[in-house]
């Protein structure tokens, strides 16, 4: 009983799966030792056939290489077998060729007298042709792009590693997403790598080919004449022919799954197969027809040309090119000429009354673009920048704490056709341009040579770039680039506004439904604080302050219990801002200097910090510093920022809490990178190293 339960757990679908290309390769191995019937023989020698035509189609169906990334094994298997093919019907021949044609099946002896016309000159010049067809031409040149692409593959995996790094922190993509893409980069380099080496199995197939033949053909005619007892004549015929028909059997799959190789190498994008490709790219173009056809219509005029033939191709290609014409005709309305069209078409209508109606409502975030970025934000279209919008809002929710209003998007005809603008509750505030279908190639600044294309700069954070076609992303990750498409440069410049903007996001509305969202967890807590002891418009102040120095609410349980200890004493937001400040230090401070690693700030003079404490307990919040000393201490502090950021550190200054908001609204104006940060926000037990002194000098 066991051993039935056992064999039915051999025999399952997937057992026999993973079975099938070990006894593949022993009955290819067996072929070289064993003899094989005739019919056994005809059966292998069309089951090759049948391979190397399913090898090629699925190499035209493929939309990438790595689709097929089993294909260098496929292509061992497929040389080995033929291989195996012909030491067993050169087992065959030399042993049973006397018989006649059909000693050695039926297969071998329709390829030599069918395909040859039964000819042994016409057959061997008919064998080297498809030799050198396929051992010069196709698969010399696809092991050559496999080469080049595996080379290049290698070199730009630096720079698309980058890319995804980039993508990943600009939240346009998830860990999930960029473990994939590392993977499939690491898959790239090994196909190509694979591929090059698999071409010299197709290139020693060749020459292999040619060895037997000769070999065959000598040895067939010394066992016909010696063993046998026929005529030099007949032998040479007999074996010849033979012979011919078996390389001709082996050497037609090995054409087809070289073209299979050259194909799958060849390759350039994704977008659909190589037959769509190919239509879509070549006949596409009704002008390039329509030359075409007048070119091959001249030739066909010319005396002693086959006329007919040639003016008959020049009017099948015109009658291609009017049909390409009229469909451009069709679905050639650009979104100006519907515009106006709608215009005109629109009747004239009685001026009406105005309206509350008329009023429309400002849009909180909006994205306007030109009509060539349609395809980008159109749903219908699959736009990619739409779904990369949604992943910028939800990572900005689940990093900064809050959800944001929705991006209204909308195109504007006043706009160039490439351009966009960004703006922020109706005022614009930033804009750029984007191509689609080309590629932005942003310099990190350690790029090792320039570019060929539109020069411009990165929109989000103002980095050199160039705008580059398809042909050149390799060239430019090879070079150090970073690149991205146009949909991610429109999504990450969009990301840089809204993280900058935080505060101006959260309206009254957002702040309500954030502690609505916190009171279904803790509904006491939010019962006890708003409006109890607060307002909202006060909650909300707060967390503005924080949103405006960088500072995320995420912890909103920690605010929330903040604030209803410690409005009972006050309601001012700039005192209660300070406390939650205080209470969330160990964050604050984690996120400017990660794990526990030594503080290294800078720090006011104490002569420069007495005479701000002076000034701020003589003029309240808001104290007065003299003129030039608020000059010296806006230059003063932005070059030791600068300083701190040459060597790697952030700028972060430390001072008494005192002086915390004065400072950090004073001098974030000249210095936007700065982070100011109180004495009593640093935990007790991190390390702090003073690196320069502001006002040391004065």
């Amino acid at each position: 009983m066991n051993d039935i339960l056992s064999l039915r757990e051999l025999l399952t679908p997937a057992r026999m799966r993973q079975l099938a290309a070990p006894l593949l390769i022993v009955m290819i191995l067996s072929m070289m030792v064993l003899p094989l019937p005739v019919f056994l023989l005809d059966v292998f020698f069309t089951f090759n056939i049948a391979v190397s035509v399913m090898v090629m189609m699925v190499a035209m169906y493929t939309k990438k290489p790595l689709e097929f990334s089993v294909f260098p094994t496929v292509l061992l298997v497929t040389t080995l077998l033929r291989l195996s093919l012909n030491v067993a019907s050169t087992r065959i021949v030399l042993m049973e060729g006397h018989a006649g044609g059909d000693a050695a099946g039926k297969v071998i002896e329709a390829f030599g007298a069918v395909l040859v016309g039964g000819n042994v000159a016409v057959g061997i010049v008919v064998f080297v042709i498809l030799t050198v067809i396929n051992f010069v031409v196709i698969t010399k040149g696809a092991g050559r792009i496999a080469e080049v692409s595996a080379r290049f593959t290698l070199d730009a995996m630096p720079g698309k590693q980058m890319a995804i790094d980039a993508d990943l922190n600009a939240g346009l993509i998830e860990e999930k997403e960029a473990k994939r893409r590392r993977k499939e980069i690491a898959q790239e380099s090994d196909f190509f790598g694979a591929m090059d080496g698999a071409s010299k199995f197709v290139r020693g197939d060749a020459v292999a080919g040619i060895l037997i033949l000769i070999i065959n053909i000598i040895g067939g005619l010394f066992i016909g004449v010696i063993q046998h007892d026929m005529a030099i004549g007949d032998a040479g015929h007999t074996y010849a022919l033979l012979t011919i028909g078996d390389g001709l059997v082996a050497q037609i799959p090995a054409l087809i799954i070289s073209v299979a190789a050259g194909l799958v190498v060849s390759r350039v994008g994704d977008e659909g197969d190589i037959g769509s490709l190919v239509i879509g790219q070549v006949f596409a173009n009704p002008q390039v027809m329509f030359l075409t056809a007048a070119i091959i219509g001249v030739l066909g005029m010319i005396p002693g040309m086959p006329n007919f033939v040639f003016l008959l191709l020049a009017a099948l290609i015109a009658t291609l090119g009017w049909q390409q014409m009229k469909k451009r005709q069709a679905s050639a309305e650009t979104p100006e000429a519907a515009a106006q069209a709608a215009a005109a078409a629109a009747p004239a209508q009685e001026a009406q009354e105005a309206s509350w109606n008329d009023v429309a409502p400002v849009d909180v975030l909006g994205l306007e673009v030109g009509y060539r970025l349609i395809p980008m934000v159109d749903k219908g279209q699959d736009g990619e920048l739409l779904k990369r919008i949604r992943g910028l809002r939800k990572k900005f929710a689940q990093e900064v704490g809050f959800l944001s209003a929705p991006v209204h998007i909308r195109d504007n005809l006043e706009l160039k056709p490439n351009a966009y603008r960004i703006a922020l509750k109706g005022v614009e505030v930033g804009g750029g341009e984007a191509y689609p279908g080309q590629y932005l190639a942003i310099n990190p600044g350690r790029v090792t040579g320039p570019l060929q294309g539109r020069e411009t700069k990165d929109p989000a954070f103002g980095l050199p770039a160039y705008w580059i076609d398809a042909g050149q992303r390799e060239q430019a990750h090879a070079l150090g680039y970073t690149v991205v498409d146009a949909s991610t440069v429109v999504a990450t410049h969009l990301n840089h506004l809204i993280l900058d903007h935080a505060a101006e996001l959260l309206g009254r509305q957002e702040t309500q439904a954030l502690l609505d969202h916190v009171g279904k967890e803790s509904p006491k807590l939010i019962e006890d604080l708003v409006p109890k002891l607060l307002p909202v418009s006060t909650v909300q102040r707060v967390l503005q302050n924080l949103l405006d120095e960088g500072v995320n609410i995420r912890d909103m349980r920690t605010i929330i219990e903040v604030l209803a200890e410690h409005s009972v004493r006050s309601q001012d937001p700039v005192e209660l801002t300070g406390k939650v400040r205080e209470a969330l230090g160990r964050a604050i401070v984690q996120s400017l200097f990660p794990g526990n690693a030594e503080l290294q700030v800078m720090a006011l003079e104490p002569g420069l910090e007495r005479i701000l404490l002076q000034a701020m307990s003589a003029g309240g919040e808001g104290g007065a510093i003299e003129p030039g000393l608020a000059d010296t201490l806006l230059r003063q502090t932005a070059q030791i920022a600068q300083r701190q950021e040459d060597i790697g550190l952030p700028p972060v200054l430390l001072v008494p809490v005192q002086l915390r908001m004065l400072l950090s609204r004073f001098l974030r104006r000249a210095v936007p990178s700065l982070k100011v940060i109180a004495n009593s926000e640093v935990p007790e037990a991190r390390t702090i190293r003073v690196t320069a002194m502001i006002g040391a000098a004065a």
